[in-house]
């Protein structure tokens, strides 16, 4: 039997586990992580300064094209796409049989946009959150909602999975 992947992520880094059978530990499988995301943002800004419409009379309208926000964009879609294409060729190399999602909420919307028709029919659960932070016993109960067989993280975070967030898909 494949294993179920589950993949955490938002718009600059993604985080691939897998869990071989139900309520197995969960074991990481790869990382992947967006540099232009974690670029300073106040770089971005001062270049978008220069890009006003002015009017006639020499005032600033009040019309402006935020070039750092685009660029924002621009680097969420392609690191989308990367994730995308990523589970694709996993997939194609037969590396997980299920998959789960939790992404930030427009994390989620771009990378819903890229996956491959193949890849969406593995698509088992889309967890409309940001999970990133969790680990162990408390991912899994969020994300599986049950307890694994053993684990080894320690200490839970608290907090209780949010039903309203989830959406199942396929089955």
């Amino acid at each position: 039997m494949k294993p179920t992947w589950i993949v955490l992520a938002d718009e600059g880094r993604a985080r691939i586990l897998a869990q071989e059978r139900r309520g197995a530990d969960l074991q990481d499988v790869e990382e992947l992580t967006d540099a232009a995301a974690h670029a300073d943002e106040a770089d971005l800004q001062r270049d978008a300064h220069g890009r006003r419409a002015h009017g006639g009379t020499g005032q600033v309208s009040s019309i402006t094209t935020s070039a750092g926000a685009d660029k924002l964009e621009q680097e969420a879609d392609l690191f989308a796409r990367r994730v995308a294409e990523y589970l694709a060729q996993a997939l194609q190399k037969e590396h997980y049989g299920a998959l789960h999602i939790a992404a930030a909420p427009r994390f989620l919307g771009r990378l819903r946009q890229h996956l491959s028709p193949q890849v969406q029919q593995t698509v088992a659960q889309e967890i409309n959150k940001d999970l990133l932070q969790f680990k162990g016993r408390d991912l899994a109960q969020r994300i599986f909602g049950e307890e694994p067989a053993h684990d080894s993280s320690g200490g839970r975070n608290s907090g209780h999975p949010g039903t309203d967030a989830t959406r199942g898909v396929g089955a």
